[in-house]
């Protein structure tokens, strides 16, 4: 079992330096998962925002990326894959993320359009008295209706 954790940017490094001795690709409840030999000490490939172990769900994203690193010697451990794990695991849903993001900022933008216009209507403000009178006018016509 890996000891050290490894991020993208670490394992792009010691890839870039040839500082790996070995990479194995292992299969995982819900996807690949990378380990790397450096220094006799195994090293997982984790996400680098959640710090878990980084699971590619299909194999030739796994092998591109790979190669990307400049890595395309590695063993596989296929021997606890399962083809329904796979298929069944689900990435975290963005979708209603995503919808609160875009209503978040188009409610924005009407609130900016509002002080905006709120900014810009030129029409004559009305006197504190004048309003007051206004708003009792108001209030008396509400109360006359509900009797």
């Amino acid at each position: 079992m890996p000891t050290q954790q490894l991020d993208h940017a670490n394992l792009s490094r010691l890839a870039e330096g040839g500082r790996i001795n070995a990479t194995h690709i292992v299969a995982q409840p819900g996807g690949w998962a990378i380990q790397v030999d450096i220094n006799d000490q195994e090293h997982v490939l984790t996400a680098q925002r959640s710090g878990d172990i980084r699971l590619f769900k299909k194999f030739e994203t796994l092998v591109s990326y790979l190669h990307e690193l400049g890595i395309d010697h590695f063993e596989v451990d296929s021997s606890i894959w399962n083809p329904a794990q796979i298929s069944t695991y689900k990435r975290p849903d963005r979708a209603q993320a995503l919808k609160r993001a875009h209503e978040a900022a188009a409610y924005d933008a009407w609130f900016a359009e509002q002080v905006e216009a709120s900014l810009q209507d030129r029409s004559p403000a009305l006197e504190d008295h004048e309003a007051e009178k206004l708003f009792a006018a108001r209030r008396a016509d509400l109360k006359a209706r509900q009797r």
